[in-house]
């Protein structure tokens, strides 16, 4: 496979186009690995399909010459609604993995939420980054390290905690097994080094190695609780898709929700973030705070996602990919390239600020006009 480039390739035209071209830097095990979902791929392809659903009503006419992309999100001003959502592992796509990330993010005004399983340290990735930046958190076997990790966040300059709660159980892609992946050794969390984070758990005798093994490790309300008394930082959890979680987090006193299947790697068979978007903006009202997650690829995915609910989007594998050709400039770039997408967009639908993006902006498409792929699997 290449090496990662040090300028950007010229057949880069949009976003998307780095997902085509990291066939020639990522080994396809490892690809395959990224690309996949779970299971067979159903959530997957589901979350393509739903931003298929909606088309943007041109409206011309109107003055869009003072527009811009700026967005206040607790009560920070961000440049633009586009987010690094945070991607375990990138030593996985660049030998530099999460700093070139940071680097990234850091020039364009980009908020970084960096993993807890990431290949470089939260505080590494912290030096490296711009002055935005979040952490995403696991729960971890034990409470002290769970703690011990929010402790160093906070220490480290992080802004906000984002636990993530759909993720415990993730079945394996097919695509991925067939494909071969194993992770390299060198792949360590090193945000994890010093815990017990991979004990074993012992069952006793008839056991399940799911409701027993596996979910004892599982989020739950009263760890929620216990987090919210235990750190001085706004507290967001990633992976709702029902209304009435929605409503219990955010009366439980949560800063944010983000709408994410995970990037279809959790439950296959489940909704696509977007189908269910609107229905957990009604559930927490306008003024609650909603991130989205799971398939953008484009700046007019962006747009769509802003006006069924979202005030700001994750972006997740186009990072990788973009990391794994460029490295720092690739992902800066992928980010430069989303935000124009994003502002032509607006443009077009006479939305001079991301204020004025919502549902009225939308049309519904027939099903007869959808395009009918068998396989939704090219895509990713």
């Amino acid at each position: 496979m290449l090496s990662p480039l040090t300028s950007i390739p010229p057949q880069i035209g949009c976003a998307q186009d780095y997902e085509q071209l990291a066939h020639d830097f990522i080994a396809r095990p490892v690809r395959e690995h990224i690309a996949g979902g779970s299971g067979d791929d159903l959530t997957l392809a589901a979350n393509r399909n739903a931003f298929r659903t909606w088309a943007v009503c041109p409206r011309p006419l109107r003055d869009v010459t003072a527009g811009h992309t700026r967005i206040t999100l607790l009560e920070r001003e961000l440049r633009h609604p586009i987010m690094l959502a945070p991607v375990a592992l990138q030593r996985l796509v660049h030998p530099s993995a999460e700093i070139e990330t940071a680097r990234a993010a850091g020039a364009t005004d980009t908020c970084m939420i960096a993993s807890t399983r990431s290949s470089c340290t939260l505080e590494d990735i912290a030096r490296a980054c711009g002055p935005t930046k979040w952490f995403q958190l696991y729960r971890q076997p034990e409470r002290s390290a769970t703690l011990d990790l929010m402790r160093r966040a906070e220490a480290a300059g992080y802004q906000a905690i984002m636990l993530t709660v759909d993720a415990t159980l993730q079945i394996p892609s097919k695509r991925t097994v067939r494909a071969g992946f194993q992770m390299p050794a060198d792949c360590v969390a090193a945000n994890l080094v010093g815990y017990r984070a991979d004990a074993p758990v012992v069952l006793e005798p008839g056991q399940s190695r799911i409701f027993q093994g596996a979910m004892r490790e599982a989020p739950t309300w009263s760890e929620l609780d216990w987090l919210l008394e235990n750190t001085s930082l706004p507290l967001w959890v990633k992976g709702v898709l029902h209304p009435d979680d929605a409503r219990q987090l955010q009366s439980r006193g949560v800063a944010g929700l983000v709408v994410s299947n995970h990037g279809g790697r959790a439950l296959d068979g489940s909704p696509a973030s977007l189908s269910v978007l609107p229905t957990i903006r009604a559930a927490v009202g306008s003024a609650f705070p909603l991130l989205f997650d799971s398939g953008i690829r484009s700046g007019t995915d962006v747009f769509k996602a802003l006006a069924l609910g979202a005030n700001a989007v994750l972006v997740g594998r186009l990072q990788a990919y973009a990391l794994s050709v460029a490295g720092a400039l690739g992902v800066a770039h992928m980010i430069r390239l989303l935000r124009e997408e994003l502002e032509a967009c607006m443009a077009m639908a006479g939305c001079a600020t991301v204020a004025e993006i919502d549902a009225a902006c939308l049309q519904a498409v027939r099903a007869e006009f959808l395009l009918n792929r068998e396989s939704d699997a090219d895509l990713y």
